[in-house]
């Protein structure tokens, strides 16, 4: 049986995105997101717990979010998780696992009242071998 890795979330950005181009003029924007639960105990008090997810967006999908996403924004992001491992200075060996997102869709409402880019309300999706025009299935807004 194959195994099935993904992750969608919905919550708000903890900073602006961090964005580094690597070799090949690739971009790659980083940030902390942030998603809270919440819940009455049995004395009938709001209890919220907030777990925050490292969040990792590649090409197009990195320069969105520089462009348009900033600490606070509410975000529905889909993707997958990955764990990377190195060591450190000292030789200790280090790992943190991030959400390598390829799907993205702003929820934060503009001053126009609507959403998303351009008052569009639709997912942006990365330029992968798996979504382009090139293996014949262009991808289409409705």
């Amino acid at each position: 049986m194959r195994g099935v890795n993904r992750v969608t979330l919905v919550g708000n950005l903890g900073k602006d995105p961090d964005m580094q181009f690597l070799e090949g003029n690739i971009g790659v924007a980083k940030f902390t997101l942030a998603t809270t639960e919440s819940f009455k105990d049995r004395s009938g008090k709001l209890i919220s717990h907030t777990e925050w997810h490292n969040i990792v967006l590649w090409r197009g999908l990195a320069e969105l979010a520089q462009k348009y996403l900033h600490r606070g924004s509410l975000v529905y992001i889909k993707g997958k998780l990955k764990t990377r491992s190195w060591e450190d200075k000292d030789g200790n060996k280090k790992f943190a696992t991030e959400i390598v997102g390829d799907n993205l869709i702003m929820l934060d409402k503009r001053s126009d009242g609507s959403t998303g880019v351009g008052g569009i309300d639709m997912p942006i999706e990365s330029e992968d071998e798996d979504n382009s025009a090139e293996n014949g299935r262009e991808r289409l807004p409705f």
